[in-house]
């Protein structure tokens, strides 16, 4: 699932380790929700919102034409 996360934990100054310490996973499910490989539980994107001073729109929103 394609999602803003990289972008607002590097302008949080966050590694991937970091965030996934901050939230309770590993440094590689961090990795592969941003690539879009892995899509996380509700609880997590708000626990990864939460971290990052964010909404869910502004992180994990995407389009109708963007599902297909």
């Amino acid at each position: 699932m394609k999602n803003n996360v990289k972008i607002f934990r590097v302008q949080v100054d966050l590694t991937q380790h970091q965030l996934a310490e901050k939230v309770g996973v590993t440094r590689q499910t961090i990795s592969l929700i941003e690539k879009g490989k892995y899509n996380p539980t509700l609880k997590l994107c708000l626990e990864i919102c939460y971290v990052v001073n964010r909404t869910l729109d502004e992180i994990f929103w995407i389009d109708q034409e963007e599902i297909k």
